[in-house]
């Protein structure tokens, strides 16, 4: 899924180093070390290591809307907390990309604030051109592709995904496997997604990949959004945000959600014991890849372990449990050269043909635009 990129020995064998501890690359200080509130990279803040002792001094790490069953977070946060020493508070963890934007500016000085985001599509620029981002480049900061990163470090994209469709077997006779087929009638009250697409970074996925299924492009999302009318008018899309909770009650057997979520689920009702046979298509009708972005918050009340979380999500063991989870890494071509991605988590992943294209800023902010203008008039009852 990442865009190929060339890179240096020097930063391979920073990556190869990173994976038994965070650390050797950053470690050569420079001649002032700066306050981490202002530091843009680890040698920066005077190393690696004392970048780790003025987290750990924090000893406290504030995020948001991190629910454990999303992209691995659930053993991020458990990595983090043992490697470190670090506490890791998760404020509404089910909330949206625009809560977590939202949180940035209301809690700016109280000391509330989450430390970092985690954020989709339009959210990090609009956050970024807020002044509500710090600058910081983490230890393979070169090798993300320039597509996927913001050129002043105030974002970057960390993994990704593919919009899929998960369907309850159990529930559902024959479960789709393209948008075309979610028109059919048998799918009655049936049809939802992850929340609402005006805040919802997986939801606003689901509509523009409806778009492209249906005569849109990166440039025009209109035309998923009027799919989604249609659905709604024939009564086979209802308002009901998706989650495995409503999943298991059967409230909502077909879900439009990115892959990585709707394999997870899959896992998780497996070992719960679940009523619930999940099963996940990726529709080639509108395949639709997205990526989400970290960025830390420029009034950080954590700023080191804020920093000190960006590395660990960007080194090898967090990369990994990334892809543990099915979320693709943005690093991972490049981890796939220096030996350092898990080979038997990558085979897992489910096959999705051709090379994945991504709207350009403008475009989302476009079509973001759009959406907050024209959807809740067009799904309403």
């Amino acid at each position: 899924m990442p865009a190929p990129r060339l890179r240096t020995a020097a930063v391979a064998a920073c990556l190869a180093l990173a994976v038994g501890l965070l650390g050797a690359c950053g470690d050569r200080p420079p001649a002032a070390p700066r306050p981490p509130a202002v530091a843009t990279s680890a040698a920066d803040a005077g190393g690696m290591a004392a970048l780790t002792e003025a987290a750990r001094k924090e000893g406290a790490l504030n995020t948001i809307a991190l629910p454990r069953d999303w992209a691995g977070y659930g053993a991020l946060i458990d990595g983090f907390e043992k490697k470190y020493g670090i506490e890791v508070t998760v404020e509404n963890p089910d909330g949206t990309s625009q809560d977590e934007v939202n949180a940035l500016k209301e809690h700016r000085r109280d000391g509330s604030a989450p430390d970092v985001i985690d954020v989709g599509g339009t959210f990090a620029p609009s956050a970024a051109r807020q002044n509500l981002l710090a600058p910081y480049e983490v230890v393979p900061y070169d090798d993300i592709p320039e597509d996927q990163k913001d050129p002043r470090a105030r974002w970057y994209n960390n993994y990704g995904g593919y919009v899929s469709i998960g369907c309850d077997a159990r529930r559902v006779t024959t479960c789709p496997s393209t948008f075309a087929d979610l028109r059919r009638p048998e799918y009655k009250g049936q049809v939802s997604l992850n929340g609402n697409p005006t805040k919802s970074g997986s939801a606003f996925a689901g509509v523009y990949a409806a778009a492209l299924a249906n005569g849109g492009s990166f440039d025009d999302i209109r035309p998923g959004i009027d799919f989604f009318a249609g659905l709604s008018e024939s009564g086979n899309f209802i308002a009901v945000e998706s989650t495995p909770a409503t999943i298991e009650k059967g409230q909502t057997p077909i879900s439009i959600d990115w892959d990585f979520l709707n394999l997870g689920y899959a896992e998780e009702f497996r070992a719960k014991g679940a009523d619930v046979d999940w099963r996940t298509a990726i529709p080639f009708d509108g395949s639709f890849a997205q990526y989400y972005a970290q960025g830390i918050n420029k009034n950080a009340p954590h700023p080191a372990a804020a920093r000190l979380w960006q590395e660990y999500l960007f080194s090898p063991e967090g990369q990994n449990l990334r892809l543990a989870a099915y979320a693709r890494p943005v690093l991972m071509e490049a981890m796939e050269e220096n030996g350092t991605l898990d080979k038997r988590a990558a085979e897992k992943l489910p096959t999705v043909e051709g090379t994945p294209t991504f709207p350009t800023e403008a475009q989302q902010e476009k079509a973001a635009r759009t959406v907050d203008r024209t959807w809740e008039k067009a799904v309403s009852p």
